[in-house]
Parts: C-alpha cells; structure tokens; sequence
C-alpha cells in the first residue's frame, strides 16, 4: 500500500524522538529555556496574553513564536505538550522527504531519505528544542515533496500556490529560504513540459509559466503582505519579513568576524541585546536616530566597505565559511547536541554515524550517481548550492545550515541505492577514483574544526545564565564553574559568575572571577565594566576609573558605563571630569533618575546650584519613589534656605519612607527655620526612634526643647 512505508517512517521517527525527551526529561538543561529558547517564550506569552500585533518590526523571524503562542492559548503553557508536536511534525517531516525521495528516485530511495532523517541525531536533537528549526525542516519537506509532485508533470494552479504558501511559511521561519523562490521560479522558465516537445513548438508554453509562476508568487503575498503591512503599521517601513539582513550581514563579514558568530559588541550574544546594539552603535556613529531600515543599511555599508577595502581577507574568510558549512562539526547557538547526549542515548549513540561528516560524503555519491540526469535533477543541485550560499553570506551556525540535511539526504539516498550498481558496471580504475573522490570528501568533511569541549563550555555558561535569571545563583555559579573547567579560556564564563558572586555579596570572589574574564579576552567591555563595579564596592574608586574608561570606548552609547564612570570620577573629586560623563549618560537616557541624581549631586559639589537643583527636581519627577534623589534635593533646597520647598520635599521622602530617619532630622530642620519648632521635634523624636544613636538627631532636639 501506498501509506504504509511513509507510515513506518513516521512511527519510527516518532517513537525515536519520544525516547528522546524521555530520557531527557530529568536533565537541567531540558527544564530551563535559554538564549532563543527564552526569548520565543516570552514571546509566545505575550501573544498568549492578548498581544498579538506587538509593537516593533520584527527583528526574528516571527513565525515560531505565533506558533508556541498559539498552542499556549489553547493548551497553555505546556512546555512538554510543545516538544511532544515538535516530536510529532518532526515525524511528518521524516514521511514527507521520504514521500519526496520515492517520486524523484526509487521507493527504496524514498524509505532510505525518511528512515536517514528520522534517525539523523542532530533531526532529534533540534526537534526537541524550543527552537524554530522543527518548522523550517517541516516546511522545507512539504515544498520538497509538492515539488517532487510537479517534478515530472504540469501542476495545477491550486498546487502552484500551495508551494507558495509553504515556502512563504519557511521565509517567516528561515529568511534566507527566499533564494529557493528564486531557484523555483528559474526553473519555471526554463522546464519542458514534455519529453521531446520544443519549447517553441508548445503555443501554450509561455501562457502555463506565467500562470505557475504568478500562482507560485500569489501564494507567498497571501504569507508575506500580511507580515510586511504589520510591519509597515508598526515601524513605518516595508520589510517583508524582518529587520536583521544588515547587522547579520555584518556578523558575518567583517574584520573580526571568524565565520560564526560574533556579538557586535564583545560577550553580549543574547538575543535581547542584538537589536539594542546594532540600534545603540549605528545611531552613535551617525549622530542620529535611526528607523530600522537605516540600521540595516549602517550594517549592510560597513560589511561591504569591508569586503570591497580587504578583498583577500573576506576571501579567506568565506573559505573558512566553506569549511565550517561542509563540517561534521556541529556549531552551536546556545547550547549544544554535546551537551544533550550526556543524558541521552538516541543522541549518543546516534550521533556516532547519524551526522553531517558521514551525510555529505554519501550525498556527493549520490550526485555521482544520478549525474546522469543532470539535465532532470539540475534544479535540486542549484537549490542545494544556492542555499549554501545564502547561509556563507551571512555566518554558519548549525541550525542556519541544517535546510541542507533534507536535500542532501534526497542524494544520500539515491547514492546508497545505486552503490551496487555502481560497483557492477565500474572499471576497477574507475571504482579506485571512486573510493579516492569518497575519502577526500569524508577527510574534507571529517576534519576538526571546532572544539566540542568549548561547545559544552558554552552550553554550560548559557544555562547557568538562564538558572542566574531565574534566581537560583548557586545552581549558576556551580554551572559557571563547569564551564570555566572545560575551558579555562573561556571570559564569559568568568565575568558571568562573578556577577552571581556579587549578587551573593561575595564581593572579593567576584573581583578575582572579573580580572581572570580579562586575563582571557582583555578587550572584554561588560568585564571592565562589571569589575569597576565590584571595585567601587569596595571603595577602589580610583581603579575603577580605568576600567570605566576602557568600557565606554567599546560601550558609547551605554548611559549605565558614562553615568557610573562620572559617579567613580566624583569620589575622586574629579567633578569636571564626571560631570562631563553624566551629562552624556543623561543625554543617552534623558528618562534615568539615576544619572540626574548623580549629575545633580556633582553639580552641587562645585558649586553650580541652580543647575544641580534642575537635575534633582527631574530625578525626583522621573522616580518620585526614589527617596534618596528626594533627600539629595530637599538638602540642597535646605542649604540655600529654600526652606518651604524643602518641607515640602522632605515630607515626600518620609511619607514613601517612613523609616527614613535623616529624612525626618532635616524635615525638623527645615520646620524649625520656619518657625514650627513643635513639629520639628516630633521629627527629631521620630528620627531618634527610628535611629537611637543619632547623634545629629539629638542634638537638633536638645536645641529645640531650649529654643521653645
């Protein structure tokens, strides 16, 4: 029967990836959602909550996420009840390039393809993430296998728009899957309908590929006009799926950039601060605001000076690019297979053969063996190669280039089917060449490139990260310790458990973990920040200093590094210097009680009362729940014997924070310069109930009980 062997396929896949999460229930990297991961969930719950339109252009690919939302808003937030669908489209997907493999080659081909992906360990691994990887696999299947249906004969239109559809789902999960648009539509102007028929000899040749095409086209505007309207309703431009083409272009051509990928600033590689930076660092080199379109351009320019000023090293660069792609290695985002198949035996085990070093070997044996109709399978090569090229333009990660396994196992398969034949009607030389060609390639894909060390080094520091957000410090400082165990090198690993030690109070530790973060990476900006602020702790202003100024060239639109930089300065008595950098953290983030309070206080400090006394006010109107801004300000009012408005700052303070006991000493001071020497000394009383030993307190009293 038809059915039955994609059905095996499916069971198979199903029942393998099952086992998966089963024995990967218990681990702690399966319960914690990290980089992505998180970012999707949040996500997922917004949309869950109501949000569905949002408020920005879409800077990920959004599909995934009104995926999980939309399960979230039937189900709820079942993070298991998630894997499990993945596990079940994942198993679709496995049927659906078997389906595909059986119409292009052979039946056995077709059992081959779906059995290969179904057992391919990182197919498992990736289908059990929250991760979008599941989706563009499935969609990639399904257009491969509508296309296996239109391969040999001519569609109707309704087909024609369903591969559309589909494929404008995969550009909403995979930007770069817009190439195989390209691809598909070159295809369409170049096919014969039927063998031995001259194009021009078939009248209604060109009317059918204007129809498939425009029907190909109208499919993916029912996807993609929708996205790009939303986008255009939110951000006042036209994108039609995202805003990240210029900084990911930039990523992945630049001087510094090693073919994967490179945070545009050193050690921030978490989603939440991708859009912050390309924003913050191309509106600083530009002077202005800037809408999106203009930030990806800022990128876009800057990676192409690169390429067209220094020629021989992007070349050199997209060589290593070329080695990474065709690599067994498996690059990871956030955390790795690795790390995955120390609790699962479906990954390792089956990561022993089911990996990309053994499937590009076999798929280039099945190019050579269907070779001979190149002039028919033409168009699943150029899929191939110009998707491998979409993924060199930008950068490798594994999941970038993981559309590949589907195609490459359509030839794998082909390959494995026609190997007996091949062996048969082969002259010895020509079998030698064979097995040679073979080996290069299995060398080529097989040679180390990547450390599977550093890999679990980084997947450890992710989820410690995660565990830090979450609150549970000791379990994250255990899992930086592991990860700084794996790989000593490692800076992130350092500066982020000195973080947890800081928070702990473990200030000394968190010092000794900031300055090994900069032993490994000495350009490392969060580290020189993070230690001057552990410094400044412990009063160590002075050093502080320097790694503040270190920070600020690598962080310049960061309001938080100028406004601690000019708090550093000021307990220096260097208040010109700091008041210049407060004034540019007030100027990055004119909303920071925090930098007006601090730019206020520096003012005051050399004299320039009026102006100290504007910055205060503001501090005390951004943050009127900031009772030591309102006490900076109603001292410095009661300095300058503004002396109502003082009460009336005081008493904001002391009714937010009634146990404020300096608030409630200067309040009976400025009530007594009023006059109202009653209510000052219950002030002073209630500061000496609050403060025993308050020695201003009491004396203020004893002076009031005389005066009165």
């Amino acid at each position: 029967m038809a059915w039955k062997q994609p059905l095996i396929v499916f069971v198979i896949a199903l029942v393998v990836r099952l086992i998966h999460l089963w024995q990967m229930r218990e681990a702690p990297i399966f319960s914690v959602l990290m980089g992505d991961g998180r970012s999707y969930d949040e996500w997922a719950r917004r949309i869950a909550a109501g949000d569905w339109l949002g408020t920005e252009v879409f800077y990920q690919a959004p599909l995934y996420p009104y995926f999980l939302g939309a399960i979230y808003t039937v189900l709820g937030r079942d993070l298991l009840v998630v894997r499990v669908g993945q596990a079940i489209v994942g198993a679709f997907s496995c049927a659906l390039l078997g389906l595909a493999a059986e119409r292009l080659f052979s039946r056995r081909a077709g059992l081959i393809a779906g059995l290969g992906l179904a057992i391919y360990a990182p197919a498992i691994f990736f289908d059990a993430l929250i991760q979008k990887t599941v989706l563009d696999v499935f969609f990639l299947c399904l257009a491969l296998f509508i296309l296996s249906r239109l391969f040999d004969m001519p569609g109707r239109v309704g087909v024609w728009t369903s591969l559309g559809i589909v494929l404008g789902g995969l550009s909403l999960t995979r930007e770069n899957a817009l190439i195989f648009v390209v691809i598909i539509l070159v295809w369409i102007a170049v096919r014969r309908r039927h063998p031995g028929t001259h194009p021009r000899r078939d009248q209604t040749l060109t009317r059918r590929r204007v129809t498939e095409a425009g029907a190909l086209v109208l499919g993916l505007a029912l996807i993609l006009l929708p996205v790009a309207i939303r986008n255009y309703a939110v951000g006042g431009g036209f994108y039609a799926t995202t805003s990240q083409f210029g900084p990911n272009f930039y990523i992945g051509n630049n001087p510094r950039s090693d073919g994967t990928y490179m945070s545009l600033r050193p050690g921030r590689g978490a989603p939440e601060y991708e859009r912050q930076d390309a924003t913050e660092l191309a509106e600083h080199a530009l002077g202005r605001r800037l809408a999106p379109s203009e930030v990806s351009n800022y990128w876009s320019s800057r990676a192409l000076n690169f390429i067209v000023s220094e020629p021989g090293a992007w070349m050199r660069l997209v060589g290593r690019k070329v080695l990474l792609l065709w690599n067994a290695d498996e690059m990871l985002d956030t955390e790795s297979q690795e790390s995955h198949a120390e609790w699962s035996t479906v990954l390792s085990v089956g990561g022993l053969l089911g990996h990309f070093g053994l499937l590009v070997p076999l798929a280039f044996l099945g190019v050579f063996a269907t070779w001979h109709e190149r002039g028919r399978l033409w168009f699943f090569y150029a899929m191939t190669l110009a998707y491998a090229a979409s993924v060199i333009a930008f950068y490798v990660f594994a999941r970038y280039r993981f559309l590949l396994v589907p195609l490459l196992m359509l030839f794998a398969s082909a390959g494995l089917c026609a190997v007996p034949g091949l062996f048969r009607a082969s002259s010895p030389a020509r079998r030698a060449m064979l097995v040679a060609t073979l080996v290069g390639v299995a060398i080529f894909a097989n040679w180390p490139v990547l450390s599977a060390t550093m890999m679990r080094a980084v997947t450890e520091n992710n989820l410690a990260v995660a565990l830090q957000e979450e609150g549970r410090l000791d379990e994250a400082i255990g899992h930086y310790q592991r990860a700084a165990t794996l790989r000593p090198d490692y800076a992130p690993a350092y500066n982020n458990m000195g973080t947890a030690l800081r928070a702990k109070g473990r200030v000394e530790e968190a010092v000794a973990a900031y300055e090994r973060a900069l032993v490994a990476m000495p350009d490392y900006p969060d580290a020189h920040y993070n230690l001057a602020n552990a410094l400044l702790d412990q009063n160590r202003s002075g050093e502080a200093v320097d790694h503040l100024r270190i920070a600020s060239r690598s962080l310049p639109s960061s309001a938080g590094v100028h406004n601690n930089l000019g708090k550093a300065l000021a307990e220096n008595g260097r208040f010109n210097e700091a008041a210049a950098e407060l004034r540019q953290a007030v100027a990055l983030e004119p909303a920071s009680a925090k930098a007006h309070r601090n730019l206020g206080n520096v003012l005051a400090s050399r004299g320039d009362v009026n102006e100290a006394l504007t910055h205060l006010q503001r501090a005390f109107e951004i943050d009127p729940a900031d009772a030591e801004a309102g006490y900076d300000l109603g001292t410095l009012l009661l300095q300058h014997e503004r002396i109502d408005d003082a009460v009336l700052v005081f008493r904001a303070v002391v009714r937010q924070r009634p146990d404020y006991a300096e608030a409630h000493n200067n309040l009976g001071i400025a009530l007594g310069s009023q006059g109202r020497l009653s209510d000052a000394i219950q002030q002073f009383e209630q500061a000496l109930r609050l403060k025993p030993g308050f020695a201003d307190a009491r004396r203020n009293l004893e002076i009031a009980r005389r005066v009165r």
